[in-house]
């Protein structure tokens, strides 16, 4: 039961399905079952990705095939995803950029990463993330529509992973007494871990059996490379992560994905 617990309480932290009313009461809240839930946005990631790749398919089949098809499902498939999400990672690539691109001082970057409102920076990384997300999924399309509804899978939950390897390989640095991310502090289990390593191989193992011509291994490798330099480039400019820096990652992994698996083609 508490399994389904955690699994709810991601639900409510990670995207805009409510959990309220009994099922809240029930499911209830604490900063331990807070930090034991994060073993499941990998899951999150499945429930992301299905819709998406549903989205994108099912335009593609009712939408004439005609070029620019693959573009307008790419952009709604997308669009969902924000909605589901309620932009919460794309929000925190936008202050990471605003916080990184405004000042080298430590200090000042997360003071601006803090600010509600968007700078130039941070429109620009949202501009060109959303431009870059589309134009591949609809490169990705030209070779195979189901290619891309696999790849949509895959990438949701994969990007989801490298965030929690962040929690565990850098300190955090962020409002620990104000934010909503105060139980995300804590180092992250190594059971955790297995957990969201299990959504991963499940979502592997599902996309190799339907494709198995595919080496999603490229794409995997792109994913870990964009984790490593989002490591590096936190270590070294705020010396921790923040929740805006898990988001970031999520949406800079997930980019590296899709790249990936287009540059293998």
């Amino acid at each position: 039961m508490n399994f389904i617990r955690h699994i709810l309480l991601a639900l409510q932290f990670f995207t805009r399905i409510p959990v309220t009313g009994r099922m809240a009461a029930w499911v209830g809240y604490s900063p331990e079952l807070m930090r034991a839930s994060t073993a499941h946005f990998p899951g999150v990631g499945w429930l992301v990705g299905v819709v998406a790749a549903l989205s994108f398919a099912g335009l593609r089949v009712l939408l004439p095939d005609v070029p620019g098809a693959a573009l307008v499902a790419a952009v709604v498939s997308t669009g969902l995803t924000v909605l589901l999400t309620g932009a919460l990672h794309e929000d925190g690539l936008a202050d990471v950029a605003d916080g990184l691109g405004g000042s080298h001082e430590r200090v000042r970057a997360l003071e601006i990463m803090k600010d509600s409102r968007v700078g130039a920076f941070g429109v620009l990384a949202l501009v060109l993330a959303l431009l870059m997300k589309v134009a591949l999924l609809s490169l990705l399309d030209s070779v195979d529509t189901g290619l891309v509804c696999a790849a949509l899978l895959v990438a949701h939950v994969s990007s989801r992973v490298w965030p929690l390897m962040l929690i565990r390989v850098l300190p955090y640095v962020g409002d620990a007494i104000n934010t909503k991310s105060k139980p995300l502090a804590e180092q992250i289990s190594t059971p955790s871990l297995i957990v969201a390593g299990v959504w991963l191989l499940g979502a592997l193992a599902l996309v190799q059996w339907v494709f198995d011509g595919v080496l999603w291994l490229w794409p995997l490798l792109a994913s870990g490379l964009a984790f490593l330099a989002m490591w590096r480039l936190l270590e070294r400019r705020l010396q921790g992560f923040t929740g805006d820096c898990l988001g970031a990652t999520q949406q800079v992994c997930e980019l590296a994905f899709y790249l990936g698996l287009a540059l293998s083609l």
